[in-house]
């Protein structure tokens, strides 16, 4: 497409439709027939995320395809009720539609669809930029860490009966990643998870290696109770490691699968199976034993003593079956969002066993939408207190 050419809304779907299904900008963009630096551009100005005047029509506006048979229709002489008739649309609609864009003599189909695509556009004042007690409650959850998820669903909870104190996630999204819409600062996106800048396409995430090595009389994840399965008893974990530099420093990760609640686990000497064994001893004999049913482990040989972490804690281990993270959903999640503490590539043994006591009380009290955005704090004491 000629440099500097209009192109028409239905086309730009194409181009986002591609965006969505992981392809880059670039092909996405050569798919519809425009060059890759237009697409790499129009994912740029977008922030990532795909703007509102693109997405799929509703049918409350005139296509290109009904402004193109008004065109023809009124070049033959049919009359406006005609018109309104063949396209199953009100007569005043189309009756509107030629006079703003120069009357019968004068309609062009494709002119008037760009003009109409211009004027949908002008961004309208933003909710965050003209509601300054929403904004800076959704700026403070942003600084705490909570995902834009967890900040709109604990607005619900927190303010039931107060419209004006909602927000949907995709407008805290769009706000971060569309600077010109002016509702929260740019250098809040460096909270998000990814702490990206704009949104970018979802790849297929590669399995993560594991390595070999056998773990002797070990008990496989088919042999867990169904229970497990349903999330309902609480009392059963997940675990594993967070890695740090060259998988030279850890931090063990322990979470339990109703609650979400989240224990770390301080390795300061290595992640041996010796130094394994013994922290999770630790944090596991300090629950009450109504919380200590089963733990869930990668295939990873730092659990390799499973049998001394059984036999002192009363837990039921279980191992995963190799390379299938996804058995282990909640500490994957988990994981993935400790990572905004304790970022990949970093040397993890700079953190103390304060540190992690700090994480650990901050990680657990943010809401979650699993849980109704509860936070797994609270439904812990709940346990505890009973």
């Amino acid at each position: 497409m000629p440099r500097g050419v209009e192109v028409p809304r239905e086309v730009r779907r194409g181009f986002w439709r591609g965006i969505g299904s992981g392809l880059v900008a670039s092909k996405a963009a050569l798919a519809i027939g425009v060059s890759a630096p237009i697409g790499q551009r129009w994912l740029f100005d977008a922030g990532g995320v795909i703007p509102s005047y693109v997405q799929e029509p509703t049918g409350l506006r005139l296509s290109l395809a009904e402004r193109e048979t008004i065109g023809l229709m009124a070049a033959g002489g049919a009359s406006m009720r005609a018109i309104a008739l063949e396209l199953d649309r009100n007569v005043s609609t189309v009756s509107r539609e030629l006079a703003r864009n120069g009357g019968r003599e004068d309609y062009r189909p494709l002119r008037a669809q760009l003009r109409a695509e211009r004027a949908a556009r002008r961004e309208q004042p933003s909710k965050l930029s003209t509601r300054p007690a929403l904004r800076e409650r959704v700026e403070a959850d942003l600084q705490a860490l909570y995902s834009p998820e967890q900040i709109a669903g604990r607005l619900r909870v927190d303010y039931p009966d107060d419209p004006e104190m909602r927000v949907h996630h995709e407008t805290i999204y769009r706000e971060l990643y569309v600077q010109a819409r002016g509702g929260l600062r740019a250098d809040l996106s460096t909270c998000l998870r990814k702490g990206r800048a704009r949104r970018v396409p979802r790849r297929k995430p590669g399995e993560r290696f594991n390595g070999p090595g056998q773990i002797p009389d070990k008990m496989m994840i088919a042999d867990r109770p169904e229970e497990v399965d349903d999330r309902i008893v609480p009392g059963h974990w997940e675990g594993d490691l967070i890695m740090g530099k060259a998988n030279a420093t850890a931090i063990g990760t322990l979470v339990e699968r109703t609650t979400n609640y989240t224990l770390l686990l301080h390795l300061p000497n290595g992640h041996s199976a010796e130094e394994v064994t013994t922290a999770i001893t630790e944090a596991m004999s300090a629950l009450p034993k109504t919380l200590r049913q089963s733990l869930t482990w990668d295939q990873g040989k730092e659990l390799s003593d499973h049998k001394t972490v059984a036999k002192a804690t009363d837990l039921a281990v279980y191992f995963c079956d190799p390379h299938s993270p996804w058995q282990r959903p909640v500490n994957e999640n988990t994981n993935g969002l400790l990572r905004q503490y304790f970022p990949k590539g970093s040397d993890l043994s700079v953190h103390s066993r304060e540190d992690l006591d700090w994480v650990t009380q901050q990680f657990n009290d943010r809401p979650r939408k699993r849980l109704g955005y509860a936070r797994p704090s609270e439904l812990i004491n709940e346990l505890l207190l009973r």
